[in-house]
This record gives structure tokens, C-alpha cells and sequence, in this order.
């Protein structure tokens, strides 16, 4: 068998500026966000068991309205919120006009099919200058990935591509899991601080005296072996302390371990999805967590969890859901926290720019990532 070739460590070799501060709460920069990235990256809705047959969800995405619903074949189309009369709402949070075949405009009742083409104009008689055909709604790009479903506002939306590719959860039976549990928690800080957090360890012996006795490698401020001082290469030991399997507040699995995951997956405790700029997918061996990423204003984000699981690991007998929850809600509540606290220094008059550190080598992707999304309009 050939040796596998030894893994380079990622550090930076140099401390780069970060992005200025005026990215953190100036509402240009955030409008221009709105439109060049929000507005034209895929963005997580929810999961597919939130979308029935019988009425539509409303969803925003980049302030913009979305219709989802599922045809009576089972496939989910998207619309722009928006009625082709004189652009009433077709769905509100206390209107809902669908009876899994048509879409009724509760104003002036214009009809339109699953596939967004207008039926009827209601009570309006149109003459012949008036072409049903070029009258539908607006669809917008729809993509589901293992009981995901994103949207992209954008005409020609990009190549949908997880930052792990897209088999990245293979493995995991994702298209058979439920949700057991949603918590939501709305952060005073920029979306980008989340990801910045999100993105590095050198906080993790600070703030997270829980998940660093859980992940023993966070305990020297690093994500992964190779970021270790003196890293030598070579295969990396279990991620997990010793006897834990899972994160959880007592480590044990929470029910029967996924089958189909490999020695590797097993001992890695954990395997982390990103998509930027909307969410992040942790896959346990025992369960799932996606968590979705929502900006709201230059300094207000919404966080929301939501944990996945097999339909008879939850109705186990003895199933205990606070110990699975509860570990999770203390990392988000512990890094909430550091957020705002950044969030809050950064109105500093003194402060221009932040300096990143050679472990803060994803930060530093992140931010080139988002500069090269807003392209010009940065």
C-alpha cells in the first residue's frame, strides 16, 4: 500500500490586514452585500420537510420575497413574491391562497398553475393586446442538496459547490432524517463577524470551556492537527477525548450510530460542511446540525439551528433530545457573546483595520472570498 503523502500545514506564512471596519456596520457596504452576494449566492430556506403540498412558505432572501411551494409530483418551484396584475403579494404571513393546483392573487384573484403560467385574470376581461403567455410569475432558481433546499435570486445563479464538494455527506443517511429540534437566537453583530468566529480557534480556550474539553485539539487555540506547532505530517488521532463519540453533554451517542460512515468519518467526531454566505452542516455519527446564517441589518444576524435526526433514534425509548440540544446551545450562546462583544469594539474611532494571525488562514479565505463576490461594488 503506498504511504499517503504528508499533510501541509495551513497556516499563513505572513499576518494580512482584515477587511475595514467600515464592512462591519456601514450601511452602504451593506447594501452593496444585499445585492452583489446575498442576492446572487445560493441561500438556505429550510428543509425539505418544511414544504407541504397544500399551502405556500414565504421565505427573504436578500429583503426579497420568495413563494415556495411543492407540486402535486412532489417537485418544489419558486416564485417571486409578486402578482403580475399590479404586483400584490400573493402570499402573507395571514394570506395563503393555494390549494396545491392554483396560486390566487387574494387581491384580484389572478390564478396561476404550479409552474407559475396565468390561468386566470379573475373578474378582469383582457383584450386582445393582452398575451396570458408572457404573464407569469417570476421563477426564481431552486436547488435541494440532501433535504436542503437553497435559493439564488439570481437570473444566472452559480455552480452550487459546498467548500467540501458535493459528497461531502455521502455517507450520512440525510435523506431519511427529520427534524427533532429548531432554536433560533438573533446576534447585535454583523453576519461576517459569525463567520470570522466560526472560521478560527484561537478563541476556543477563552470562551468554550466545554467544547475544548470535548475536542482536545482546541485546547492549543488550533482547528486540526496540522495546525499545530511542529506538525510533522502523519495521521491524526481521534478528535474526540477518549470515550466520546459524539457531541453531546455526556459525549455518548444519542441513539445508534449511522451506518455506511467510514473509519475515518467515525473517528472524526465530526464533519463540517460550509456554504457560504447563508449556512454550515455539522454531521455527527448519531445526528446532524445545519445551522443558517441570516443578515438582517449592518449589525443584526439571526442564527438558526436546527438538529436532524433518524425518525426512530427520536422515538427510542429513553431518547434524551437536552442532551444533544443543549451542548450545541451553549457553544452558540458562548460565541454569540465573543460576536457582539466584537461587534461593540469595533466602533472604536480609533479602530481602522484588524491584523490576522497565521492560524486565522480561513478568516483570511472568507474575506477574499467576500471581496471577490463584491467584485466592483467593493
Amino acid at each position: 500500500m503506498n504511504a499517503q503523502p504528508p499533510v501541509a500545514s495551513p497556516l499563513l506564512d505572513h499576518c494580512p490586514p482584515g477587511l475595514p471596519v467600515e464592512a462591519y456596520f456601514d450601511p452602504g457596504w451593506y447594501a452593496r452585500e444585499q445585492s452583489a452576494i446575498w442576492a446572487r449566492q445560493w441561500v438556505l430556506v429550510g428543509h425539505q420537510s418544511a414544504f407541504g403540498t397544500d399551502r405556500m412558505e414565504l421565505r427573504r432572501v436578500a429583503g426579497t420575497e420568495v413563494i415556495v411551494l411543492r407540486d402535486r409530483d412532489g417537485a418544489l418551484k419558486a416564485f417571486h413574491n409578486t402578482c403580475r396584475h399590479r404586483g400584490a403579494a400573493l402570499c402573507t404571513e395571514t394570506r395563503n391562497d393555494f390549494n396545491g393546483r392554483l396560486i390566487r392573487c387574494p387581491y384580484h384573484a389572478w390564478a396561476y398553475d404550479t409552474t407559475g403560467r396565468l390561468i386566470s385574470t379573475g373578474y378582469g376581461t383582457p383584450t386582445a393586446d393582452f398575451d396570458k403567455a408572457v404573464h407569469g410569475l417570476f421563477p426564481v432558481a431552486l436547488t435541494e442538496w440532501n433535504g436542503l433546499v437553497f435559493l439564488c435570486l439570481a437570473d444566472d445563479p452559480p455552480e452550487f459547490r459546498p467548500d467540501m464538494g458535493l459528497a461531502a455527506l455521502d455517507n450520512w443517511p440525510m435523506e431519511h432524517l427529520v427534524i427533532g429540534h429548531r432554536a433560533e437566537k438573533e446576534l447585535a453583530c454583523n453576519w461576517k463577524i459569525f463567520w470570522e468566529n466560526y472560521n478560527e480557534c484561537l478563541h476556543c480556550p477563552g470562551i468554550h470551556p466545554e467544547l475544548i474539553d470535548l475536542v482536545p485539539v482546541y485546547r492549543e487555540g488550533v482547528m486540526s492537527e496540522p495546525e499545530r506547532k511542529g506538525w510533522q505530517g502523519g495521521a491524526a488521532g481521534p478528535a474526540l477525548k477518549s470515550g466520546a463519540r459524539s457531541w453531546t453533554m455526556n459525549g455518548a451517542p444519542c441513539g445508534p450510530e449511522f451506518d455506511g460512515l467510514s473509519a475515518e468519518e467515525r473517528a472524526a467526531g465530526h464533519n463540517f460542511v460550509t456554504i457560504y454566505p447563508s449556512c454550515f452542516v455539522v454531521a455527527h455519527v448519531d445526528y446532524v446540525r445545519v445551522v443558517t446564517v441570516t443578515a438582517l441589518a449592518p449589525e443584526r444576524t439571526r442564527l438558526t439551528a436546527e438538529w436532524l435526526f433518524l425518525p426512530e433514534t427520536l422515538s427510542a425509548p429513553g431518547f434524551d433530545l437536552d442532551n444533544v440540544t443543549d451542548f450545541a446551545k451553549r457553544v452558540i450562546a458562548q460565541d454569540g457573546e465573543a460576536c457582539e462583544m466584537n461587534q461593540r469594539g469595533l466602533h472604536s474611532p480609533k479602530f481602522r483595520q484588524g491584523r490576522l494571525m497565521p492560524q486565522e488562514f480561513d478568516i483570511h479565505r472568507f474575506h477574499e472570498w467576500v471581496i471577490g463576490a463584491l467584485g466592483a461594488q467593493a
